[in-house]
């Protein structure tokens, strides 16, 4: 292969992996942002109770007895998700999500098994993304 070919072939590959990552976060930031203003003025329907496990009931209970605690995440998904959408201030909105989004892949592993595919997806959404930004979070990871 002459230089031009390696070069040629890099280059596509690097704007092959730019675009996945615009494409991700933008999806990423669509899903936050709709399920973060759902929290706010509830436009989608809420799963049935009778069809979810008891623990998750339960826990999806007492976080919405809190009287802030759905609020607090909802305006924090709503917020990230904007952020991916514009791409502005990625490397917050990825460090904003991620206790969310821990919390929803446990959620899933310990209460409601039922959505396991849909919060492995975002799992490896932010994780993508975190890695994509990587040199962003280094500085963050420096001991002064």
């Amino acid at each position: 292969m002459s230089t031009a070919t390696v070069s040629a072939t890099q280059t596509r590959k690097f704007a092959l992996g730019r675009y996945a990552t615009v494409v991700t976060r933008v999806l990423t930031g669509l899903l936050f942002a709709t399920t973060g203003l759902n929290g706010f003025i509830m436009f989608m329907p809420a799963p049935d109770p009778a069809t979810m496990a008891p623990e998750g009931v339960a826990f999806s209970a007492a976080l919405y007895a809190t009287g802030y605690m759905l609020q607090l995440t909802s305006g924090v998904q709503l917020l990230a998700g904007l952020l991916l959408i514009v791409g502005r201030f990625v490397p917050l909105a990825l460090a904003l999500l991620a206790p969310v989004i821990v919390n929803i892949f446990l959620f899933h592993v310990f209460l409601e098994p039922s959505g396991m595919v849909m919060a492995l997806l975002v799992v490896a959404a932010e994780i993508g993304l975190a890695w994509a930004y990587r040199d962003r979070f280094l500085p963050m990871l420096k001991a002064s």
